[in-house]
């Protein structure tokens, strides 16, 4: 890579001339199942740290088209608990260097993001997690309302508003990246590496032996593996109900939408657990907005007008000048969710099988990061430090890591 040209410059615009399309082998020393954004990290990972070449990513549609097309691409690390700060503070720092790593532009782009207080207890749990990310070694900070307008001029801070602004935390490093470029990068990765990514290849059932998992049936034949991780996102459920695995996860829709293209007004990243809205400006102009997760459980993936009546009415509230924004277009992914609100990775109750699954509203920021220990765990068949928190077990010992307070809204 020239010193003067930016990662990827002399690659192909198209990304179907950045991998194969292989056909699948007959077997394989690890199928990954799901091609999302922690499927090809996986993948990636334990190629480049690890040496296995070896393996296969199943992905029923086509690359990176379920939740890595559908988020709303907010990266950050500033979680409450000990064991999310970890994860999600390695992963961001992954990302920091990812553009040399992948030798690709996923635009990432460290903006920073304000998480408003608008009670008394919204200021004493933001200065609580303020102190915890403090402890741990991540840039945190809390600002007054004063501060919250120089970094975000649109925001309303008066005090005549239903939710008025007391202040925020702030994370400077915080920022958005390109998902999709973030998917064309590891999978190109991945396929120098000599990694079938197999497309259009939907896992139907497993072949046991025991404890053990000996194959995978596909919509393209079985296909014999020594290892078998479980990366499917909102469908993981679908999978362990196959291996007769009870796991705590629920699915459900989660709406975003977008405007019209701007000129750039929106120079950070504001969310509100209270109004229930967070509000971003993409590389090209659109505003992307979002809330929590709908309240039934289902696998839709499109808009409501309900939510986005309620996401709008939100926006506006804090963004008076967006009621001018023209609304373009809205869509809906599928978020597994865990009673704890955190991820399930680790082992299985079978002997060669991996989980990774419960990500609900934090899996894209956490991608380099999972894919990473997920690596590690599945090449020295024991969890890496940062994952091994999240086990299944933890639903027996009861040993949660609750984290509602920094996943209260999808983000």
């Amino acid at each position: 890579m020239s010193a003067t040209q930016p990662p990827g410059a002399h690659l192909p615009d198209h990304p179907d001339f950045l991998w194969r399309n292989p056909e699948p082998k007959k077997s394989y020393d690890v199928v990954i199942v799901g091609g999302g954004g922690h499927g090809l990290a996986t993948a990636h990972y334990l190629a480049k740290n690890h040496g296995i070449t070896n393996v296969a990513v199943l992905e029923k549609g086509w690359l990176a088209g379920g939740n890595m097309a559908r988020n709303t691409t907010l990266i950050r690390s500033n979680y409450l608990w000990d064991e999310s700060a970890k994860i999600y503070e390695h992963a961001l720092k992954l990302w920091e260097g990812l553009e040399d790593d992948l030798d690709y532009p996923i635009l990432f782009s460290q903006r920073g993001v304000l998480n408003l207080a608008h009670s008394l207890q919204d200021v004493r749990d933001s200065v609580r997690r303020v102190e915890a990310n403090k402890l741990n070694g991540i840039d945190a900070e809390w600002v007054g309302p004063d501060e919250v307008k120089k970094l975000c001029p649109l925001v309303n801070i008066s005090s005549d508003i239903r939710y008025p602004v007391l202040g925020a935390t702030y994370q400077p490093r915080a920022g958005i990246a390109k998902h999709d470029y973030v998917a064309w990068g590891f999978a190109r990765r991945a396929d120098e590496a000599g990694i079938d990514i197999i497309q259009n290849c939907e896992v139907t059932g497993f072949v046991t032996d025991g404890n053990k998992v000996t194959g995978v049936r596909t919509t393209r034949g079985d296909i014999a593996a020594g290892q078998v991780a479980l990366c499917a996102a909102g469908h993981t459920s679908t999978l362990t109900d196959m291996l007769g695995i009870r796991t705590p996860v629920q699915s459900h829709p989660l709406q975003a939408l977008v405007s019209e293209l701007l000129e750039p007004v929106h120079p950070t990243i504001v969310m509100s657990n209270a109004i229930h809205v967070y509000v971003s400006q993409a590389h090209k102009g659109e505003l992307v907005m979002g809330a929590g997760v709908d309240s039934y459980n289902g696998y839709g993936q499109r808009g409501a007008f309900h939510i986005i009546e309620r996401q709008m009415a939100a926006a506006v509230e804090l963004f008076p000048v967006f009621a001018r924004a023209h609304l373009l277009r809205t869509w809906g992914g599928i978020v597994d969710v865990c009673p704890d609100a955190s991820p399930i990775v680790g082992r299985t109750p079978y002997d060669n099988v991996y989980l990774n699954c419960g990500w609900g509203t934090g899996g894209f920021k956490a991608t380099p990061g999972l894919g990473w220990c997920l690596a590690d765990t599945i090449a020295n068949d024991e969890p890496h430090e940062f994952i091994a928190p999240f086990s299944l077990d933890r639903f027996v010992t009861g040993a949660l890591v609750d984290e509602h307070g920094a996943a209260a809204v999808a983000h």
